[in-house]
């Protein structure tokens, strides 16, 4: 069996992209914003909640680590969320249109089921190289200028689902 003891959710990044490539979430600090359901009783906090690589939390009983340990407020289990790092992929020029998986996560009781895709967003131009840093989609749409290649760069219709692994 191994590590398949606990789920692993895959979250699926879709958008158009222009004059971009190589898209990716920059960072050990790069905040993925989600709502988690407890998998227990399927509560699911109004509240947006973030998970970055940055924090890690001891698991009780030395059970390895997670990203994120939460109470359920109301069935009082103790859930955690793991964000598997080597997963973590870029979303290139070829991937446009398309649902290309970005991360995965491990669920052991806390399961994604929105992603709001904010700030801390990097690109690349496929021919000019210019690196677009600071890029965020809040908005689902994010455009600006590559003076290299006098032409207009964007990300647009931005969505996203989430899959079993």
């Amino acid at each position: 069996m191994g590590s398949c003891r606990f789920p692993k959710i895959g979250l699926q990044f879709k958008a158009t992209l222009e004059n971009v490539t190589n898209l990716r979430p920059e960072g050990e600090d790069f905040r993925w914003f989600l709502k988690l359901k407890c998998a227990n009783c399927g509560e699911i906090p109004e509240k947006w909640q973030y998970i970055n690589l940055m924090d890690n939390v001891p698991l009780k009983g030395g059970r390895g680590s997670a990203s994120m340990v939460q109470k359920c407020k109301l069935c009082a289990r103790e859930n955690s969320i793991d964000i598997l790092r080597d997963t973590i992929t870029p979303y290139n020029a070829e991937d446009s249109e398309r649902f290309k998986t970005i991360v995965q996560f491990e669920c052991r009781g806390l399961e994604p089921v929105d992603f709001q895709p904010q700030a801390g967003f990097a690109a690349d131009g496929p021919e000019s190289g210019t690196k677009f840093p600071e890029i965020t989609l809040l908005e689902k749409d994010w455009t600006d200028y590559d003076e290299k290649i006098s032409e207009s760069v964007g990300i647009y219709e931005v969505t996203h689902q989430f899959i079993k692994c």
